[in-house]
């Protein structure tokens, strides 16, 4: 593995880049650090160890930028290091070129390695039915040890367990949820219409419990805000009574969390990936998923189909004829 003698750091284009880094891009000392370490790397390949500045900059060809990235490629660095190398030496010499010191950037046009695909993290019905329960536990865990209990804390329990459960049954995105109005919501069918990426509208199905928990929320809403059943008024307040942040879920979904015994990492996507996996899980049809989830290609979706591999085994078992064991 190339090892780093610091040999670039008083370069004169290497001091000055690391300045505009702080100054101008406000960059932490710590990537500064970082970006100087993976160029004395390149400094210490290309001129070897005993080599002093300045350093011939635009001698550089893009044969010796791929040889530099394969080097740590061959010995197994991970697809994530490669990569950082490259953004640092890129972007070194876009500056480099900005600044009118070489007139090519060899590292311009590379491409480094595809990171690993990671596996979504996804709870069980189990976790969900736990996680779903908390907010009206914490209500009655709330009405029975507070002496008086404020009417937009009642709301905000409820209202918790209403988007908790409108995450879950419709698997949109946390932004898509809090965009929505009521004019979009028709609890009579059990539907709503979210704007998502792209501006693109699409049709979601509630269940019963989603729909349970909106109307009661509804109800408790407008005896703070009386306007707040208005179509145009957003579906879920704060306690002021304006529109809900995502911020402020995130933070009341620890507190559900943790009353279920659950990991605090989790957030408010999983309950998308969750929704999706649950519904491959047990059958439902990919293209299906992939207009619920909204997403533009089914090759996005099919990460979902990990955790359904069992099911199919077992379709396969129970109706190939060649197929027992």
């Amino acid at each position: 593995m190339i090892t780093s003698n610091h040999s670039a750091e008083f370069d004169p284009e290497v001091m000055l880049f690391r300045r505009y880094l702080l100054a101008e891009r406000n960059l932490s000392e710590l990537t500064d650090v970082g970006y100087e370490q993976d160029i004395s790397q390149f400094v210490t390949f290309k001129w070897g160890e005993k080599s002093s500045f300045p350093f011939p900059w635009g001698s550089v060809t893009q044969e010796d930028a791929r040889q530099f990235l394969m080097v740590f490629a061959k010995e197994g660095a991970n697809a994530t290091t490669v990569r950082r190398k490259l953004a640092s030496l890129r972007s070194f010499y876009n500056y480099l070129v900005n600044e009118g010191f070489t007139s090519t950037n060899p590292f311009f046009g590379l491409h480094g390695p595809r990171l690993p695909k990671k596996l979504p993290r996804v709870l069980s019905v189990t976790e969900i039915k736990k996680l779903l329960e908390s907010p009206r536990k914490g209500l009655e865990l709330l009405r029975n040890t507070k002496k008086k209990v404020e009417k937009v804390e009642v709301y905000e329990h409820l209202r918790d367990a209403a988007v908790l459960e409108i995450l879950y049954s419709t698997g949109c995105r946390i932004s898509e949820v809090l965009n929505l109005t009521w004019g979009e919501v028709d609890l009579r069918r059990g539907s709503v219409i979210v704007t998502g990426k792209g501006a693109k509208e699409r049709l979601c199905i509630i269940g019963s419990p989603a729909k349970k928990a909106l109307s009661e929320m509804r109800s408790y809403a407008c005896k703070i805000w009386p306007d707040a059943n208005d179509s145009s008024k957003n579906v879920f307040l704060s306690k002021k009574g304006d529109g809900l942040c995502s911020r402020n879920v995130e933070r009341r979904l620890k507190k559900w969390l943790a009353m279920a015994e659950l990991s605090n990492e989790i957030t408010p996507h999983k309950l998308r990936h969750s929704f999706a996996t649950h519904l491959l899980d047990a059958g439902a049809d990919l293209i299906s998923v992939q207009e619920m989830l909204g997403h533009s290609s089914p090759s996005t979706t099919q990460i979902y189909t990990h955790v359904s591999v069992q099911r199919l085994k077992d379709e396969y078992f129970k109706a190939h004829p060649r197929a027992q064991k």
